[in-house]
């Protein structure tokens, strides 16, 4: 039973210096993680666009989205997300910022409060894909 305690303490010894370990080696990779991503959006050009199905993907730490904008009339009709990844929070600005930018049409609109990172990471696919689509 002795022999047991102490391979008990020995294993959460090793847990607790690989954790140290983690947490000095990695700081950058915690910091990179929670940058908010910049916004390069702007109101759309529509004289200077083509109709048409475009793709465009932006990815930012954790956060990423590819997405298809349909430009029908020099106007974005609609705005598909193809893939979406972010934290659970995040999830809130997957309906909300296409509809947004559709309404506005403009891929510089207000963010998800909470999901700010995750929002701009969708404007920013979006802008992806719209300058595709410009003469």
């Amino acid at each position: 039973m002795i022999k047991v305690f102490r391979t008990s303490i020995h294993s959460q010894k090793i847990k607790n210096i690989w954790c140290y370990l983690i947490l000095i080696s990695f700081p950058g990779l915690f910091i990179y993680s929670c940058q908010i991503a910049p916004m390069i959006g702007e109101s759309i050009r529509q004289e200077q666009l083509t109709d048409g199905i475009y793709k465009g993907s932006y990815r930012n730490g954790p956060n990423s989205a590819e997405v298809k904008v349909t430009i029908t009339a020099g106007r974005i009709v609609n705005i598909e997300i193809v893939r979406h990844f972010s934290s659970w929070i995040g999830k809130n600005a997957y309906n909300i910022i296409p509809q947004r930018i559709i309404l506005q049409q403009s891929t510089r609109v207000d963010a998800v409060t909470g999901a700010t990172n995750s929002s701009r990471v969708i404007m920013n696919a979006v802008q992806k894909a719209v300058e595709k689509a410009y003469k």
